[in-house]
């Protein structure tokens, strides 16, 4: 896999007999899923994210169920605040996915039903951070994700 602009982490990855030829422990969701370029974004991220940043992991969920406009979609992580509402969402790509308009217009979609404070989108080279300023009907990039205590 693709070296990121992430920390390295330790991951549980195996190598399957049938099926994708890698999986990789998501230690969200405590199970194995097929390693892809993307997933490997995600746990590199997630492992960032906790380490670094002081994200608890228990106030954090991958692969989670919206309903927009009467379709099912899946937001690939949410980070909720202490109070269990969605603080921010989280949209990997693989890393040779340029990151473009299309993106950010899909994390906006998913924003519509869960009204965060923070989107971040990252395909493991580049991550944009941005806040939602509700009241202004604004947002602003960040440089940097913030630690979990100034959500």
């Amino acid at each position: 896999m693709q070296q990121l602009n992430l920390p390295p982490c330790e991951l549980d990855i195996k190598r399957n007999d049938g099926g994708p030829e890698f999986s990789v422990f998501d230690i969200l969701r405590k199970k194995y899923v097929a390693l892809t370029p993307e997933e490997w974004v995600r746990q590199h991220f997630i492992h960032f994210i906790i380490s670094e940043k002081n994200f608890p992991a228990s106030l954090m969920a991958n692969e989670v169920a919206i309903t927009l406009n009467g379709t099912s979609r899946r937001c690939d992580t949410i980070v909720y605040d202490r109070k269990g509402s969605p603080a921010m969402i989280i949209e990997y790509k693989a890393p040779e996915i340029n990151i473009n308009q299309a993106v950010f217009d899909q994390i906006v979609r998913y924003n519509i039903v869960l009204k965060v404070k923070y989107l971040v989108v990252s395909n493991g080279i580049n991550h944009y951070i941005c806040v939602i300023d509700y009241n202004n009907k604004g947002y602003r990039f960040l440089r940097d994700i913030p630690q979990y205590d100034e959500l």
